[in-house]
């Protein structure tokens, strides 16, 4: 994973250069140029890496499952004094001018390099590189359906935060477009998600190769067929007040919600992927290290746990991940990168715990706290509340020597477990458990050491949006059942509930907050005191109100806006 990470960074490099330098009109027989470039199946896979390196984002507030985190309901804001910025995201506010340019500039980035791949692979025949026909027909829908789906994903994930946003389907169409509607932009989205899942080959999860993990595939890009049906109805009928139940394509036709629903039925009759057999395996927290003689979490051990690793169903570290189906890979990062520091799961050290050491648990900023009203309503019966949230102070679960530092604002008792700084007292001092799990060699800072990969798509959301879309309870309780909880009828109020507790601080409970329009009504903790410590030791409480003049949208960079020359015009409410 090391080496691939390196390689990723190396490409994106490499495409940033091609993409904005204007190079010798001469065949370069050294370097790479627009000229020379997607030619053969590797200049191809290295132009693929430069699309994926785009996934990762300098700004910590534009890593998008840390700023949706903090938007939901479920965390406070917490850090210290000096966090100014993660409050004010938080309450709905804007910290500075650009707070999150770098995921709009990434986007971009990304959309670009997947249209050039586009372009040049669709005119090539790559016949000559391959062995039979067949293999280089495979070659080629596989790479159009990968950069399809990436083009796809990479505005997915900027509209849901942004709402419509310019669209630039092409290499050499005009950069100076006004923002598109959010109908327009999410129909370009569902079409490409469409266009992918028609390329990309039926491989079964199980055969998925550990190199291949974290790439799209054709059920990744069915699944993301209906989580932008899903976000998109659901925002315009809930949101704008414009009832929909359709998503209009570009080119005249639709996607409907019985399409969603095939693409959903496709996926749990041929992909392979499954529930992985408990729901606290998916976590680096369950990782029992037998080699060394003793364990990193003593709760862990008591459980039975056996953490089923990140490298898909085959992986070394574990019994296999079967659940995983798309996913952010981290690694250590490094100093001397630039902005190196996001190649690491930076979710991880900003909402650790804060000023602590323990073992198994590393230091954090202390951001993220966990919202008590979460704790309280969740039943002590499903194991996910104990797998999900992490009790300051409670010697089972590894906190007993937890020391509650006097600048920490916010403070609860709970953090989240699913994502934090854990580390391992091994021969060579306290080092991150990634550090000892891959024997790594530069991830001594704690700063750099998380290389926990973010799972952006779980086999348990697509179970979760059939039981919504078809309004059964089949998903819903196959996932209940998992955790070892007694089925339900369907009910809108019993499948929200589940997404709650099923995907806690995995960064989709602001979209499902927006998109059920529940940011708007009472069905949220928004507006709930949270009895809280703040610096020095004091007891308050801490509210949150969500601003609706926003609709749900954060704030176009103001510098976007003004390279734009006014063509972009800002968000409601900022």
């Amino acid at each position: 994973m090391m080496k691939k990470l390196l390689y990723i960074i190396a490409v994106g490099t490499l495409m940033m250069s091609v993409s904005c330098e204007k190079l010798l009109d001469t065949d370069n027989k050294f370097d790479k140029s627009l000229e020379t470039f997607y030619k053969s199946p590797q200049d191809i896979n290295e132009a693929m890496g430069g699309v994926y390196n785009a996934l990762y984002v300098g700004g910590v507030f534009s890593e998008e499952h840390l700023t949706a985190n903090l938007l939901s309901d479920c965390m406070l804001a917490g850090g210290g004094p000096d966090d100014a910025t993660a409050k004010w995201v938080d309450g709905f506010e804007d910290p500075v001018e650009d707070t999150y340019k770098d995921l709009w500039v990434q986007t971009y980035n990304g959309v670009y390099r997947a249209n050039a791949i586009i372009e040049a692979t669709e005119n090539t025949d790559f016949s000559s590189y391959f062995f039979t026909e067949a293999e280089a027909i495979e070659f080629k829908n596989n790479t159009l359906g990968e950069a399809y789906f990436m083009r796809g994903f990479m505005m997915y994930r900027a509209a849901r935060f942004f709402g419509g946003m310019p669209l630039i389907p092409t290499t050499d169409a005009p950069r100076d477009v006004p923002r598109a509607t959010f109908s327009e932009t999410f129909g370009m989205i569902a079409a490409d998600f469409i266009k992918a899942a028609e390329l990309l080959p039926a491989i079964t999860a199980g055969t998925i190769s550990p190199e291949q993990y974290g790439h799209a595939n054709k059920w990744a890009a069915k699944a993301y067929i209906a989580r932008t049906y899903l976000f998109y109805t659901g925002y315009m009928t809930n949101i704008e007040k414009q009832a929909t139940d359709v998503v209009s394509l570009p080119d005249g036709g639709s996607l409907t919600k019985n399409d969603a629903v095939a693409h959903l039925n496709d996926i749990m009759a041929q992909s392979g992927y499954a529930l992985a057999s408990d729901f606290r395996n998916l976590w680096p927290y369950s990782y029992v290290n037998t080699g060394a003689g003793s364990v990193v979490l003593p709760w862990a051990d008591n459980e039975g746990l056996e953490w089923v690793g990140q490298d898909g169903p085959n992986s070394p570290t574990g019994t296999g991940n079967p659940e995983v189906m798309f996913a952010l890979r981290y690694a250590f990062g490094n100093w001397s990168w630039d902005e190196g520091q996001k190649y690491n799961n930076r979710i991880c050290l900003f909402f650790g715990i804060r000023s602590n050491s323990l073992v198994p648990f590393g230091e954090g900023w202390g951001w993220g706290t966990v919202h008590p009203q979460l704790w309280s309503q969740w039943d002590n019966a499903d194991p996910r509340k104990e797998g999900s949230i992490l009790v300051l102070g409670d010697a089972n679960q590894g906190t007993g020597g937890v020391v509650i530092p006097n600048n920490w604002d916010h403070e609860t008792g709970y953090m989240n477990k699913k994502y934090t700084t854990l580390q391992h007292d091994g021969d060579e001092g306290i080092k991150g458990m990634f550090y000892y799990l891959y024997g790594w060699s530069n991830g001594d800072p704690f700063q750099l050491w998380a290389a926990q990969d973010f799972y952006y798509l779980r086999y348990a959301d697509v179970l979760l949006m059939h039981s919504e879309l078809t309004e059964t309870a089949n998903g819903l309780n196959d996932v209940r059942d998992r955790a070892g909880l007694a089925p339900v009828a369907y009910s809108l109020d019993n499948l929200k509930a589940e997404r709650l507790h099923e995907f806690a601080f995995e960064g989709l409970r602001w979209f499902d907050l927006v998109r059920w329009g529940d940011v708007e009504t009472s069905n949220n903790y928004y507006g709930v005191q949270a009895n809280v410590t703040n610096s020095g030791g004091v007891d308050a409480v801490y509210t949150v109100s969500y601003r609706p003049e926003t609709k749900g949208l954060l704030p176009i960079p103001e510098s976007e806006i003004a390279l734009s020359n006014g063509v972009y015009e800002q968000n409601p409410g900022w």
